[in-house]
């Protein structure tokens, strides 16, 4: 009645099916591993970024007031004209202490 090249081509068929179902069903799981997996690091990492940009917003609101940098700023122009009329005496000291400095012996 039925030839054994038509069971066996039946056998091998249904082996070809089964192995591509069990196959499809693997590629499926390791899929949906691989997508939690990205979904937790996803979630990771934006929550890293939305931490940094609060940092950054931090120091730029820090950067931002300018009140105590003006305040340090007037005292530093201050300190450099008092700097500068001390720099400019000690010249005019020196200046004039020179013709005596030749004559009076060193130790």
């Amino acid at each position: 009645m039925w030839d054994w090249g038509i069971y066996g081509a039946l056998f091998v068929g249904f082996l070809a099916g089964t192995a591509a179902i069990v196959f499809l069903v693997a590629r499926f799981l390791e899929s949906w591993r691989t997508f939690k997996r990205l979904r937790r690091g996803l979630a990771r990492e934006l929550e890293r970024l939305a931490d940094l940009g609060e940092a950054t917003a931090d120091r730029l609101e820090a950067s931002s007031d300018t009140a105590e940098l003006e305040t340090s700023l007037s005292r530093l122009r201050v300190d450099l004209a008092r700097l500068a009329v001390l720099r400019e005496a000690l010249g005019e000291a020196e200046d004039a202490f020179s013709r005596y400095a030749l004559v009076l012996p060193r130790r």
